[in-house]
């Protein structure tokens, strides 16, 4: 995991190459970064159902799935696809500079 602190790069482009996630903090919280066919997305990393790590579950297309109750997230909104969850996971604004990934 990284910490992302006065826009340090949480991660290289080519650290995450397409259809792959990874975990990472920002001001001390859980976020997921996936890249979604050469975009990169970042989400608040834990499910709000019962709180699992999402770095853990599923990469559907532009969706995130929960690895223990199967939640189902849009990485570009945070939105719920499918429940149980019933609260939006909270997408952050990510920049790519020269390769390097920041999150706010």
């Amino acid at each position: 995991m990284t910490v992302n602190e006065q826009r340090m790069p949480i991660a290289r482009v080519e650290e995450l190459p397409p259809g792959s996630m990874r975990a990472a903090v920002v001001a001390d919280r859980a976020v997921l970064l996936a890249n979604v066919a050469g975009r990169v997305y970042a989400v608040s990393g834990e499910c709000t159902h019962d709180g699992a790590p999402l770095v853990d579950g599923e990469l559907d297309g532009d969706t995130i799935v929960c690895p223990w109750h199967f939640s189902r997230f849009c990485l570009r909104t945070g939105d719920v696809v499918e429940s149980p969850a019933e609260d939006a996971l909270q997408p952050l604004a990510v920049d790519v500079v020269d390769g390097a990934v920041f999150v706010s």
